[in-house]
């Protein structure tokens, strides 16, 4: 495999390589007890190898038959001995070695057979006094001993099996082995769709060729392709370095070996040395950094979860020699971030054309389905969205099956999860903890798509910290955040998830803790039956249907906190809802009221637009726990309930509540009230003689058409930043918005009966915004409706708020 780029393309291109193998080697040292055995074993393993054991007469030109050998071969074995050096022709081989990994990418494997690796790098011993012969043969082309001399020193810097005489026969099947392990992943590019721009991704990172030391994170979901994008870089350029090593499934073999394990066979395969051994984690890390600071390598660690392993498997960049690259395949993105690696790589899902393709080389040998499987191709590659570990497994599975059985497997992929893609994303989700398991699973069967803001509210209300599990399951790769702020799941991960909440209880979803299916939910609330393990419910109808529920459904649910439901009406009426509940939203509640033996003593949210209710309850409900309530566009509501024992509540919100009349006392005190808005509540009369909220900041209360008086404001309401009061019959405002010192906006629009604006108005130093048009009795220059003098209270608030640089938006009608 070679690397083909222009700057605009690449590819990873795959010659027709005429052999596998070419051994270059002294014959009077290495053809008897070494290239034969060597030879043999590599044929009989079915590598084609090329080599020439005729010898050529001193100072005679190397044929052109071995050059084309040499370029038609994937690999060359180089066989160091100590009459190496003197060959002219085994250095004219060599140098045409070097040539090829330079220009086409041939790979190199030093053997070092009874000679130190150092006399070769250094032309020491016997090759020093080879090269004093050269020097003096080749006198008059001494640049052709430099570039023999090059040579040697590249090829013997690549880390290679170091033999001592008399140990040929231990090292052969290791030298065999590792050139069959290579072929074998090279192989496997043949059918790998789409990897020619994700491995330029990844190259494109590593820069190859500067001589610092980087390390390239290849994050993602499990089955995207981490693992055999990192092996495809791996082979391709392993090549340009000293020593190489892929450490698969670091994670897995970790726990069953241990980290020891894993530095032996990093140094085993960086230094080609058999029995390296070690005998805990510490003295591995100090025998990494010692034998590897001075060299070039390229490493490999696939699926690492954690920092010990990155740190006692050489991910530090000082212990590897200049120009190291050092890649890091994981599912947590957090992990390396705190590695600080000098870039990321997220592999995207195949297109659903790369998908098709992938499916058909895995069921039908071919790149396209033949005549009639087409349509159904298309159904199961779709299934996978873009994940190839699925998509392999969907097109292995339906590998020489009928039409048929194709049928049924489509059937049974609608209502069933292949338990072999289960465990491929279980690993992530095992990984968890409890919370992060919980926030996972309430994402997975509810929230999917939703808005980020809003699914960490209701997570928060359920006590399960989404703030930083969020950032978990975002770090593990188990979802992702779009630029609209939604959540989103890769569809089968969601579907694990699904999958993992229903074996808690197949066929009974009385024992499930969330349920979310229509047939599921009606079947529990018209067969009540005593349950402790339901906690949420979640049904969103996209149109409204009628139900049958049997009216004490709830009375047995003792454990439930999330109740959720959309475009539901209930033909029996409603007697219970479950005291444990902390959220309830029910958009379109079809009853007047809550159920009457309700006490909402956990209820932290409340959210009933479009409902029928006209009053929530009768009397005080102890409230302590709520947070947020929204009856927004409940047309029946007449009057709010009394807050009194609500002292946490932070949001009120009744817009478009027109038969709304009264707004009760106990509104007017609530200390940690955020937000009261009351817009269009177009019957409203009667509004809390005083508001004493220290903690408000929008009163809205435009649209309120009959509100012809609004409430003094204490003096601790210094938070208020917005007062709406556009389109109400306010005839003035009260002097105590003198108090409202830290009002931003006040918005007066159309108020049409306002005669007048107090002194006050003109002192509060925040206001930016004054909205005033459409007063039509404030600006009419008739004295007997406005005197003049109320004239030029007007015109002084519009200069004096023109001269301080604030917003002033009029049109006097």
């Amino acid at each position: 495999m070679a690397l083909e780029t222009d700057g605009s393309s690449f590819s990873l291109r795959t010659r027709k390589w005429i052999f596998d193998v070419f051994l270059s080697f002294r014959g009077e040292d290495t053809r008897h007890n070494f290239l034969r055995p060597l030879y043999a074993a590599l044929t009989q393993k079915g590598i084609p190898t090329f080599t020439d054991e005729k010898e050529l007469e001193r100072g005679k030109p190397i044929p052109s038959e071995l050059l084309k050998a040499i370029e038609g071969s994937r690999f060359s074995v180089v066989i160091f001995s100590k009459n190496y050096g003197s060959s002219s022709w085994c250095l004219d081989e060599l140098a045409k070695i070097v040539e090829c990994q330079k220009k086409m990418g041939q790979t190199i494997f030093p053997v070092f057979f009874d000679v130190d690796p150092t006399e070769v790098r250094k032309q020491k011993g016997s090759f020093h006094e080879a090269f004093a012969k050269h020097e003096e043969v080749f006198k008059e082309n001494l640049e052709k001993v430099k570039t023999w001399r090059a040579a040697l020193t590249k090829v013997a810097n690549i880390s290679g099996w170091v033999i001592p005489k008399g140990q040929e026969s231990e090292y052969i099947n290791a030298i065999v082995e590792k050139v069959f392990e290579r072929l074998s992943s090279i192989k496997l590019v043949k059918d790998l769709v789409g990897i020619d721009s994700r491995v330029w991704e990844v190259y494109s990172d590593l820069k190859i060729g500067l001589t610092d030391v980087r390390v390239i994170g290849i994050d993602g979901t499990a089955g995207i392709g981490k693992t055999t994008i990192a092996r495809v870089v791996y082979d391709s350029f392993s090549n340009q370095f000293e020593g190489s090593s892929f450490l698969h499934s670091v994670r897995e073999e970790s726990k069953v070996h241990g980290l020891a394990y894993l530095q032996e066979r990093l140094l085993c395969d960086i230094l080609m040395q058999k029995d390296i051994k070690i005998y805990n984690t510490s003295d591995g890390v100090q025998l990494i950094r010692r034998w590897l600071f001075n060299k070039k390598v390229l490493l490999v660690l696939d699926d690492v979860d954690s920092l010990e392993q990155s740190k006692s498997l050489a991910c530090m960049r000082d212990c590897c020699g200049p120009g190291s690259r050092i890649i890091i395949t994981t599912r947590n993105e957090h992990l390396l971030k705190r590695l600080r690696v000098d870039g990321i790589y997220r592999p995207k899902e195949l297109s659903s054309e790369e998908a098709l393709c992938l499916f058909s080389l895995e069921c039908f040998r071919s790149e396209c389905p033949p005549e009639g499987y087409r349509e159904m191709s298309n159904q199961v590659a779709s299934y996978a969205h873009g994940l190839p570990l699925a998509i392999k497994f969907l097109g292995s599975s339906l590998f020489d099956r009928t039409i048929p059985a194709w049928r049924s497997y489509l059937d049974m992929l609608k209502n069933n999860f292949p338990p072999e893609i289960l465990r491929i994303f279980q690993i992530s989700f095992d990984s968890l903890q409890e919370t992060e398991k919980e926030i996972f699973l309430h994402i997975a069967c509810f929230f999917n798509g939703e808005d980020q803001d809003r699914v960490e509210e209701i997570l928060d209300y359920l006590n399960l910290y989404p703030a930083i599990g969020i950032r978990v399951l975002i770090d593990k790769s188990l979802l992702s955040v779009s630029s609209n702020n939604r959540l989103w799941m890769h569809p089968l991960v969601q579907q694990m998830g699904k999958e993992i909440t229903f074996r808690e209880s197949p066929k009974s979803p009385w024992e499930r803790r969330r349920l979310w299916l229509q047939n599921d939910i009606d079947l529990v609330l018209t067969d009540i039956k005593e349950t402790t393990a339901i906690q949420s419910i979640v049904l969103d109808l996209p149109v409204q249907k009628e139900v049958h529920w049997n009216p004490e459904a709830f009375s047995k649910m003792h454990h439930l906190v999330l109740l959720k439901i959309h475009n539901v009406q209930l033909r029996n009426g409603l007697t219970h809802f479950p005291n444990e509940l902390r959220v309830i939203e029910w958009n379109g509640y079809p009853l007047k009221s809550l159920p009457p033996n309700f006490e909402p003593r956990e209820l932290v949210e409340l959210r009933m637009c479009h409902s029928n209710i006209k009053l929530l309850w009768k009397g005080v409900k102890h409230l302590g726990k709520l947070r947020f309530i929204k009856l927004s566009h409940s047309q029946d509501l007449i009057k709010t309930p009394d807050f009194s024992e609500a002292p946490q509540l932070e949001s009120i919100d009744f817009e478009g509540c027109t038969n709304l009349i009264e707004v009760h006392q106990s509104v007017g005190v609530l200390k940690r009230l955020i937000l009261l808005n009351l817009k269009d509540c177009t019957s409203l009369v009667s509004l809390p003689s005083k508001l004493e909220m220290e903690s408000l900041e929008n009163l809205t209360l435009s649209g309120c058409s009959k509100v012809k008086k609004i409430p003094e404001f204490a003096k601790d309401m210094k938070q208020l930043r917005e007062l709406h009061l556009s389109g109400t019959a306010v005839v003035d405002l009260p002097s105590s918005i003198k108090h409202l010192t830290g009002l931003t906006l006040l918005n007066l629009s159309h108020c049409r009966n306002l005669l007048g604006l107090p002194g006050a108005v003109y002192r509060l130093e925040s206001l930016k915004e004054f909205i005033v048009f459409g007063c039509s009795k404030l600006a009419k220059d008739d004295s007997e409706i406005l005197p003049a003098r109320k004239r030029s209270i007007w015109l002084l608030a519009e200069e004096f708020l023109k001269s301080t640089g604030r917003r002033v938006r009029s049109r006097l009608i």
